[in-house]
């Protein structure tokens, strides 16, 4: 097994903008009033890094597999109750309840190569695997 250990941190002093220091470091916030707008909100985040995996993936996948791509386009949805995270009920779950994602694969290949294209890509890509299976998470002072 290649096991490796990603590392990134995130910082946060005033208000919600939150700093993260990674490759390409970034900010994370949330939209006025609450926040300063100053980048996408924690859930856009995780939801965003979602169809940006299978992107990846499908890049990776179709020059293995010596694909002609064209192009993919993923949309992604995602429904919450705000009123669990915001602490309004005790109700519910945090998390994501149904996340549907919309995918569209332009390459010269059959309806069903695509749906299987589409399987292998899922299956191999780190972030559905994250969502879909529990990822144990270690919180330490």
């Amino acid at each position: 097994m290649a096991l490796s250990t990603l590392k990134l941190s995130a910082s946060m002093t005033e208000g919600f903008k939150t700093n993260i220091k990674c490759s390409h470091d970034f900010v994370i916030d949330q939209p006025k009033p609450i926040g300063q707008g100053l980048g996408p909100n924690p859930l856009e985040v995780f939801l965003s890094s979602l169809p940006a995996c299978l992107c990846a993936l499908t890049r990776i996948i179709t020059t293995q597999k010596k694909i002609a791509l064209k192009g993919v386009n993923v949309e992604v949805e995602g429904d919450i109750d705000k009123d669990f995270l915001l602490g309004q009920t005790k109700e519910g779950r945090a998390g994501f309840t149904e996340i549907r994602v919309f995918v569209n694969l332009d390459a010269d290949i059959s309806k069903e190569e695509k749906e299987e294209l589409l399987k292998e890509i899922t299956k191999r890509c780190p972030i559905a695997d994250n969502i879909a299976n529990n990822t144990v998470i270690k919180s330490k002072l």
